[in-house]
This record gives C-alpha cells, structure tokens and sequence, in this order.
C-alpha cells in the first residue's frame, strides 16, 4: 500500500471519527440537558442511547481499521497480532447488527399499519450481518495468508542451514 494511500486513508478515518465523537457529544449533551421535550410519537431517550452505542461501534472498526493499517505500513499485517483487529471490526459489526435490531424492535409497535417497514429495517440487520460473514471470510484468507508466511519463513531457514 502506497504512503499516500495510507495518508488519504488516515484523513478519512481521522475525520469521520472526529465526526462521531461530535455527534455522540451532542447526543450525551441532549440526554444531559434535557433540552429536546418529547412529544410521545417516539422514545427519544432510549433512540439516543441507541445511537450513542452504535456509533461507539463504528468508532471501534475505526480504530480496528488504523491499527491494520499501520501494520500494513510496517509490512507487519501477516502475523497474528492482526486477528486482534480483525476480531474487533467482526465484533463491532456484529454489535451494531444487534443495536440495528434494538432499533427495528423499538420502531416496530409504530409501524403496526405498514409492517413492511419493519421487514425492511429487519432485512437491513440481516445485511449488516452478512458484512461480519464478509470480514470473517477474510479473517481465513489473513489465516491462510499468515500459516504460509511461517511455512515460507521455516522453509528458507532450512534452505539457509543447507547452504
């Protein structure tokens, strides 16, 4: 990966981190303050703390995500200290799969005229979910890279001791 790549990479993650921790701040603030009346069609206290969970969840794949990259600049990614990581995006994902589905059960006794909605909102988890079975399925490839760079590594030692 490219210096530059990994800097524009870097200013993405930087600012939409920065981004979130705003908006959690704005979040905790109105919980705080109790600024924002409630007029009863919503549950706006429970909402916002959904929210602020699943932005913490995505602010986890975040760091999960700069740490990775870090490690692909030092050429150090194929070890087993990136499963650490890629162990935290699988779970922040799955996290903000079961906050997505917190969100569709508290939505749906509203949307009892159109339930369509809610298999919608229903289908959305599901896909978030299918983004985990994704990132699990490159958790092997990274598994399967890692076990042949050791084989490569105890393969040139011997070749060395020989020669």
């Amino acid at each position: 990966m490219g210096k530059l790549t990994v800097r524009a990479l870097r200013a993405v993650l930087v600012v939409v981190l920065t981004g979130t921790v705003c908006v959690q701040a704005l979040m905790v603030w109105a919980l705080a303050s109790g600024s924002d009346p409630e007029d009863g069609s919503l549950p706006l206290t429970p909402l916002r703390l959904i929210t602020i969970l699943g932005i913490g969840t995505a602010q986890v794949a975040l760091v999960c995500v700069w740490r990775l990259v870090t490690m692909v600049r030092r050429g150090t990614v194929f070890s087993h200290a990136a499963f650490r990581y890629v162990d935290g995006i699988i779970g922040a994902i799955v996290a903000a799969a079961l906050v997505w589905f917190t969100v569709t059960a508290l939505n749906a006794p509203g949307q009892r005229d159109d339930p369509g909605v809610t298999l919608i909102m229903g289908g959305v988890g599901l896909a978030i979910l299918g983004v985990a079975l994704i990132v699990l399925v490159l958790r092997a490839l990274l598994a399967q890279a890692v076990a042949r760079d050791v084989e490569a590594a105890r393969m040139q030692a011997e070749l060395d001791e020989v020669i």
